[in-house]
């Protein structure tokens, strides 16, 4: 299954978008897209927490954000929100039934995805958590949903 990370859709520090190249590449994503607002992946700490696995990974920036997603989806691609919403699907759920192509769309930690990148998005995908924490920052997150939803 071909799968892409999108996000994130605001500015995200260095060390965060290193961390989630770093756990694209051990994990076989296929490709990272970058949000216009999204750090740059080739700023020197970026590199350095990845391991250089920005040169690795395949990746590229979305110009449109959040109406780039619609060219994935007409791609064949499903897009995946990981989000907090009163319609979000399990991790576990989109395991269990994964879609052909996936692209998953990740925001920061606090203020998450836009709106309008979860409107955008065909399902909303949530990392269940124990305890009373709601959310995971989103190198971990991204870590967890590349585990979950490798070939």
């Amino acid at each position: 299954m071909p799968r892409l990370s999108c996000g994130p859709a605001r500015i995200v520090t260095v060390l965060n978008v290193g961390a989630a190249f770093r756990s694209a590449a051990a994990l076989g994503v296929d490709a990272v897209l970058v949000s216009p607002r999204c750090s740059d992946p080739l700023y020197r700490r970026s590199v350095r927490v990845s391991m250089g696995t920005v040169f690795q990974v395949p990746w590229t920036r979305v110009e449109e954000w959040p109406a780039g997603l619609h060219g994935l989806q007409e791609d064949g691609f499903t897009v995946a929100a990981l989000a907090l919403t009163d319609d979000s699907i399990t991790l576990d759920e989109l395991v269990a039934s994964p879609p052909e192509k996936l692209a998953l769309v990740l925001g920061t930690e606090g203020d998450g995805l836009t709106r309008g990148a979860v409107e955008a998005a065909d399902l909303v995908v949530r990392i269940p958590m124990a305890g009373d924490v709601d959310s995971l920052n989103v190198a971990a997150a991204s870590a967890v949903a590349f585990w979950a939803t490798r070939v």
